[in-house]
């Protein structure tokens, strides 16, 4: 599959907004500690508010039509689409609430914020099952993608989290260090796992069983006079095997391994700054590679470009 630019964007990007919030709101009802002021907590909040606004902004230029983009909550009783759009308004609404109220200095902002890291775990899982919904797709088909989804925003909002704690207090805290460094690393491992189990994926459909032809040696010779069309540019990424090893490699030295480094060698704010710079690339790489595996059935048809 081609993954669009605004596509990896939006979910790349929403998705370090929602993890940053989360652990906003979870530090906020731990230990005094690590607790931050509340205008440090609005601060945040606005942060992780522009980072799904930004997400927001850049899933508009992968509509056709952005103007009618209203009519997708129609379908909300059979689409996941629809669900995401309808979810993810009413997450920042309540996003924007607890900050305003934080930098208010309202006391009383843990029940705000609860339904806020409840309907970010929502929206995770909406935006990963309008994805893992497609059964002809073997590789988005499976529990892993939400999973995935949820450990790589939560790896990422907690890099940021480690970052502004950082910030704030002027020295890094070991906690939030550790904590960014066990999820980045789990979330890689996750997602490690899912690059082997779809690599080990065989076609469910062959040439021979979609035509009816027993033959071995069928291959096609032309597409058509028309050439390239929307299919062979919306459901194949047109890259060579080269170009995906190395995104692959992009993908878990940046998104994974040289956060980890940044975090735990250098342990000051510089390095969770170029942690968080590092793992964002590798999040858009590794979101290019989750499109760029699924191999779309129609592609046994349209194979060659005359």
């Amino acid at each position: 599959m081609h993954g669009a630019l605004s596509v990896l964007i939006f979910t790349v990007t929403a998705g370090l907004g929602q993890g940053l919030f989360v652990w906003l709101v979870l530090n906020d009802l731990g230990a005094s500690a690590t607790r931050l002021s509340p205008q440090v907590n609005a601060a945040g909040g606005a942060v992780a508010l522009v980072l799904l606004g930004v997400g927001l902004l850049a899933s508009f230029f992968h509509l056709g039509h952005p103007m009618r983009a209203w009519r997708a909550v129609a379908m909300w009783r059979t689409s996941w689409l629809s669900r995401e759009v309808i979810v993810l308004p009413i997450t920042m609404a309540t996003l924007f609430a607890w900050t305003l109220a934080q930098w208010l200095g309202w006391s009383s902002t843990t029940l705000l914020g609860l339904i806020g890291v409840a309907l970010c775990m929502v929206l995770w899982y909406c935006t990963a099952m309008i994805y893992a919904c497609l059964k002809f797709l073997q590789e988005w088909a499976h529990w892993s993608t939400a999973l995935c989804f949820t450990l790589l925003g939560l790896a990422s909002g907690a890099v940021a989290m480690a970052l502004l704690v950082g910030l704030s207090i002027g020295k890094m805290v070991d906690f939030w260090l550790l904590l960014a460094t066990g999820l980045t690393l789990l979330a890689g491992a996750v997602r490690f796992a899912t690059m082997l189990r779809n690599a080990a994926l065989r076609p469910k459909s062959t040439l021979q069983s979609a035509l009816g032809i027993p033959n071995a040696n069928i291959r096609q010779m032309s597409q058509g006079m028309m050439g390239g069309s929307f299919n062979t540019r919306e459901f194949f990424h047109g890259k060579r095997h080269s170009t995906v090893h190395a995104m692959r490699w992009l993908a878990l030295l940046c998104g994974v391994v040289l956060p980890i480094i940044c975090l735990l060698m250098l342990g000051v704010v510089t390095g969770a700054a170029l942690a968080l710079v590092l793992q964002y690339a590798g999040l858009l790489a590794e979101r290019w590679l989750f499109f760029a595996d699924a191999k779309h059935p129609q592609n046994l048809y349209y194979q060659t470009v005359a």
